[in-house]
């Protein structure tokens, strides 16, 4: 008995020591952001392995900078008038700040080969369509016009290539003969609120 209360006490000194050390991650956003409060969130229960310490915007008019004050999360806008200074600074700007993860949720901005390499496998993107079906934009209207009977959200890690890096997981949901763009954007966006955690807890467990 004494001897097992010693292997318990063991394993708490072990997890206090390494277990529970978080990994720093950033979120790229340029909208709304409500994968990105999703994702803080998620990254404040037990189970996350990551921790929410960055928020990136290429516009002030990102709506989802907000959370950045809720949750007293650092953020930092960069304007992306000159690709190549803004990926410099933000590059040293991850690095003081000991970023080793990258969630981008509604980052209107493609990142070059040379910023993909710096964090290579460990960038990852959430799309809303079933890759690799309808990479870009406006996938919703893609797949209503094409009378698609599925639609659905993929995380992927993200490579020099637009929309084709290795998928983690995807998501399927029936498209109804009612819904128009918005209602399945709504359906779809419901979706990736459960995908990307998820995703995230397979790549890290």
């Amino acid at each position: 008995m004494e001897r097992l209360l010693q292997v318990k006490i063991k394993l708490n000194l072990v997890e206090k020591l390494i277990g529970h050390k978080k990994i720093k991650t950033a979120v790229f956003i340029s909208g709304k952001g409500s994968n990105l409060k999703n994702l803080i969130k998620f990254s404040k229960t037990k189970r996350s392995p990551i921790l929410i310490s960055l928020i990136v915007s290429n516009t002030t008019l990102a709506k989802g900078l907000k959370y950045s004050k809720q949750f007293n999360i650092k953020k930092k806008i960069y304007n992306f008038n000159d690709n190549k200074v803004s990926e410099k600074n933000i590059l040293i700007f991850l690095k003081k700040n000991e970023i080793n993860f990258i969630c981008l949720a509604g980052f209107m901005k493609i990142l070059s080969a040379n910023f993909i390499k710096k964090f290579n496998g460990k960038i990852i993107n959430i799309h809303p369509s079933l890759l690799p079906k309808y990479k870009g934009l406006k996938t919703h209207e893609r797949a209503i016009e094409n009378n698609d009977k599925f639609a659905g959200c993929s995380v992927h890690f993200v490579t020099e290539k637009l929309d084709s890096g290795k998928i983690i997981m995807q998501k399927r949901i029936k498209i109804s003969s009612k819904d128009n763009p918005s209602s399945l954007a709504r359906k779809v966006l419901k979706v990736e609120h459960k995908l990307y955690p998820l995703s995230i807890l397979k790549i890290f467990n």
